[in-house]
């Protein structure tokens, strides 16, 4: 590695008070600007009204906002180890307030569609602050920070939907972009003036900081492993919540409103993310990976059985948030660990993957749609979480394999 074997401690004098304030602050920055990405996709009926295009050609937008923030997850989020943290979070949320105020009273559908792809790329701002957070926690407690953080992130992404219906129906589409801007501003202003400045240790160029990215893929199977595990578990999450519109829809005949009051369920799993953080504090992250795959099992089992019943598909829902937010926790406080001093990195490895496998899981989950119905995608996401549950199963005998080597090494020596 490039970098050094340490980074900058924590300011002195930083009280459990205004770490909680920080930690808040981090938590509302990581939730409005994750926001972002999903805004536009009950926004696309209009859109497309708006700017006089079929429903097809409109639902690129929901493509290029996600591909602008696959770009910013490899380009923008490693700069985390390299550039003083306060001074990068706050200029890129200014950036996406200027391409979402644009957005907002874009006069055409390409133009529009350039600056979604801006908005997309800057909103990785959400995971650039989540390493903060484990930066500033005492130690042994990062697990109940980030926890918290992803609290506010997992909030951002459950509630976007249902703010940006709800704001349509009051003052048209464009509100929702306009108030996205006036956010982006507020926290970058709020940032700049609270965050304790934190200057990473790496000495290197921005080249060798790329380079380093696929090291720690190389050197860490922990790494590789908690980021194939999240890719299953968030291609399962897509796989639901990129079908459940259509099934809601035909199967339960609710409206556009209602949908959005429906999304708002996913909003109960985010009391997951604090619970999983002091679960892994306490050192049972490992055991408690487990359960969540088995609860994501469980929840896409029972939304397949009970599709008939809508309480029956909100319970499904919720389950499968739970599980989803405390697989994501237990995964960013593991690999956070490993070397503390690449937390940006590290992030930019795990969350890619999260984004390819929350990609395949909507893919799939559309086609198997179309020919299977909704049973179809309940047996995918079952699939997905069956061999998570198989991959956690090994690597748990590796562990005790290894656990069991060393302790007769040591008994041999004494």
């Amino acid at each position: 590695m490039s970098s050094q074997s340490r980074t900058t401690p924590v300011p002195p004098g930083l009280s459990t008070r205004r770490l909680r304030v920080l930690t808040f602050i981090l938590a509302a920055a990581s939730g409005v600007s994750i926001a972002n990405i999903f805004y536009s996709q009950p926004l696309l009926d209009l859109i497309a009204q708006t700017f006089a295009v079929p429903d097809s050609t409109a639902s690129i937008v929901v493509t290029v906002t996600q591909l602008g923030y696959a770009a910013g997850i490899l380009v923008l989020m490693p700069l985390g180890d390299l550039i003083e943290n306060r001074i990068l979070a706050s200029r890129v949320l200014i950036v996406t307030a200027i391409a979402s105020a644009v957005a907002a009273f874009a006069t055409n559908l390409p133009l529009f569609l350039v600056f979604s792809a801006i908005l997309g790329f800057t909103s990785v701002v959400a995971q650039i602050v989540i390493p903060v957070a484990a930066h500033l926690a005492p130690a042994g407690q990062g697990g109940r920070y980030v926890g918290q953080v992803m609290s506010g992130l997992l909030l951002g992404i459950m509630l976007a939907r249902s703010v940006s219906s709800f704001l349509a129906d009051l003052w048209g589409w464009r509100s929702v972009y306009v108030l996205s801007a006036v956010l982006m501003v507020i926290m970058a202003l709020v940032l700049a003036a609270t965050l304790p400045r934190r200057k990473p240790d790496h000495a290197g160029s921005y080249g060798s900081l790329v380079v380093s990215i696929w090291r720690l893929v190389r050197e860490e199977p922990a790494l590789r492993r908690r980021a194939v595990l999240q890719a299953l578990m968030f291609g399962t999450f897509s796989a639901f919540w990129t079908s459940v519109t259509y099934e809601l829809i035909r199967e339960h005949h609710l409206s556009q409103t209602q949908i959005a009051i429906f999304a708002l369920i996913g909003a109960a799993g985010a009391v997951a993310a604090p619970i999983a953080g002091r679960i892994g504090d306490r050192g049972l992250g490992r055991p408690a990976t487990g359960v969540v795959f088995v609860l994501a099992a469980v929840a896409m089992a029972v939304a397949g059985l009970g599709v008939h019943n809508l309480v029956v598909l909100g319970l499904a829902g919720v389950l499968l948030d739970l599980a989803v937010q405390g697989s994501l926790v237990l995964s960013q406080q593991e690999i956070y660990a490993l070397r503390p001093e690449a937390r940006s990195r590290l992030n930019t490895v795990f969350i890619g993957s999260v984004f390819v496998g929350g990609a395949i899981g909507s893919a799939l989950s559309g086609v198997l749609y179309e020919h299977a119905g909704w049973s179809g995608v309940a047996v995918l996401g079952i699939v997905f979480a069956l061999i998570g549950i198989g991959i956690w199963s090994a690597s748990q005998l590796l562990h005790r394999a290894t656990r069991l080597n060393s302790e007769k090494v040591a008994s041999s020596i004494h």
